[in-house]
């Protein structure tokens, strides 16, 4: 359904309608209602590109059995699981302003957008089984994952997902899980958050609108936005613009000419997903299994084997196998969109990353030169008894990881979220990848409090937000908050219909 709804000179720009912009807009206005916003977003539909639920894993991030956010051991020996805290942490923001949303009426219908799945790690050979046990031992004695399990044993491992010891062989192996993981469909929480924003005084939505030109005049942004249909260019000013816009913030965010975005540039990967409807093997897994990285594979590209749920119906999905694209978006981009970012100042960034990522280089052009064959002997390190007559392949998104300027020359790639702002506060770019969408109203809360401290900095903007957000304040992985948190979970998850 195309949105055409349209306000003038607004507070508030908001490019793209994905998860963060949805978040955005949905927490200023109940912050300030006066506030006005308009959002532009290139597709007729909303949330269709990175948020929409097959361009992303679904998984709602909570560093549970994601392995790549524990890499590391610590000076002691063990497991460093302190990233995995903190993403969890940032999780139950949204957690909580999602659930906030559903009480006061925001949003309906939970179920629609996140359902319970137990999250599970899993690894082989016995090198891999004695790292899996140091990390629980770390994660498991935190008050965020003391409900977490471990064990080697093949039948309870088999009667956590059946499929992995479908025809496995003989080897050490071993699992974590947590009972308390979810499957989010992020698009319809956008979808959900946009409708309801829409329907609120001073607030517009206008879809089939490409914005062509962002620039300042007089303290003030004039955005240009071109609707697709007509051929028309509509321009309009705000005192602040947020680019959510995917793929394609790179190059709004050039076309802004603030000095923050200069040297940035971006590399593109698509992803493509195997996906199995058979309902008699749908129906034998019902978790989400994340293994090790694959050698130089980005951490977007760490396999797994997940239930999904999506428009009521429930199938499997594994990848992500990462694909060679020129293009910074899934629907409305073009094979120009690479090229057209290159200026003078990002050159030398990107062509040292090139030189400094062969690795990365290599693996890029091996996945993109895969048979299904290929694809299906990766699937077998999890599902050994996969047959190839169950599973088809799909394109999965694209996701434009952030290559900027770090210690001098040097150039590195952040497989992270960036968030770009000026000193004026007046503008904000969001840049980057996983585990952006789960973590999604931290990053939108960081720009709340950054570009809109005058709202939080009063006793009636704090009692807001903490209603939204009970825990917001807090340092959650502090253990003298454990039971506060363990109250406002518990809160949550009745809220959003997951026990």
């Amino acid at each position: 359904m195309k949105h055409s709804t349209h306000v003038e000179t607004p507070d508030v720009i908001l490019i793209g309608s994905g998860i963060m912009s949805a978040n955005l807009g949905a927490m200023l206005k109940r912050l300030d209602p006066k506030i006005s916003i308009q959002v532009y977003e290139v597709t007729d539909e909303l949330a269709q590109e990175a948020s929409h639920g097959w361009n992303n894993a679904g998984t709602g991030h909570a560093g549970i059995c994601e392995i790549s956010y524990t890499p590391n051991r610590g000076p002691d020996g063990e497991v460093d699981v302190s990233h995995a805290i903190q993403i969890f942490e940032q999780f139950e923001q949204s957690f909580q302003f999602w659930s906030y949303a559903v009480a006061e009426g925001m949003i309906d219908n939970p179920g629609d957008f996140i359902n319970p799945v137990p999250h599970i790690s899993f690894v082989h050979g016995q090198e891999q089984v004695d790292f899996l046990k140091s990390r629980h031992a770390g994660m498991s004695a935190h008050h965020f994952f003391n409900e977490m399990e471990y064990s080697t044993d093949r039948d309870k491992i088999a009667s956590w997902a059946p499929l992995l010891l479908d025809q496995r062989e003989q080897i050490p192996i071993a699992a974590t899980k947590m009972d308390g993981g979810t499957d989010v469909t992020f698009g319809t929480i956008a979808r959900k958050l946009l409708g309801w924003l829409e329907q609120q005084e001073g607030c517009g939505i206008a879809s089939g609108h490409r914005v062509v030109d962002i620039e300042k005049e007089n303290g003030r942004w004039n955005v240009s936005a071109k609707d697709l249909a007509t051929g028309k260019v509509r321009r309009n000013t705000a005192k602040f613009v947020f680019i959510g816009a995917g793929g394609g913030s790179l190059r709004l965010l050039q076309k802004s000419g603030i000095e923050e975005g200069k040297g940035i540039g971006g590399f593109p990967i698509g992803g493509q997903w195997l996906v199995c409807d058979n309902p008699e093997i749908v129906e034998q897994h019902r978790a989400k299994v994340y293994g090790q990285a694959l050698e130089a594979a980005p951490t977007m590209a760490v396999p797994h084997l997940d239930t999904r749920m999506l428009d009521g119906k429930r199938s499997l999905l594994f990848g992500p196998f990462a694909s060679w694209t020129t293009k910074f978006l899934h629907k409305k981009g073009s094979w120009t969109d690479l090229p057209g970012t290159i200026r003078s100042h990002n050159l030398l960034t990107l062509l040292k990353i090139g030189a400094t990522n062969i690795p990365l280089v290599r693996y890029l052009v091996q996945q993109g030169t895969q048979s299904m064959q290929d694809r299906m002997d990766v699937l077998h390190v999890f599902h050994p008894g996969a047959k190839v007559e169950d599973w088809k392949l799909i394109d999965g998104g694209i996701r434009v990881q952030a290559i900027k300027k770090t210690d001098g020359e040097a150039g590195i790639v952040h497989y992270g979220t960036e968030v770009i702002t000026n000193p004026e506060k007046s503008i904000s770019a969001l840049l980057g990848a996983s585990p952006g969408a789960s973590v999604s109203v931290n990053i939108v809360l960081e720009v709340v409090k950054n570009c809109f401290s005058h709202i939080l900095d009063t006793d009636e903007g704090r009692a807001k937000m903490k209603a939204m957000i009970p825990t917001y304040d807090l340092d959650l992985k502090d253990a003298q908050h454990a039971d506060f948190f363990k109250q406002a979970h518990a809160q949550a998850r009745q809220t959003l219909q997951l026990d």
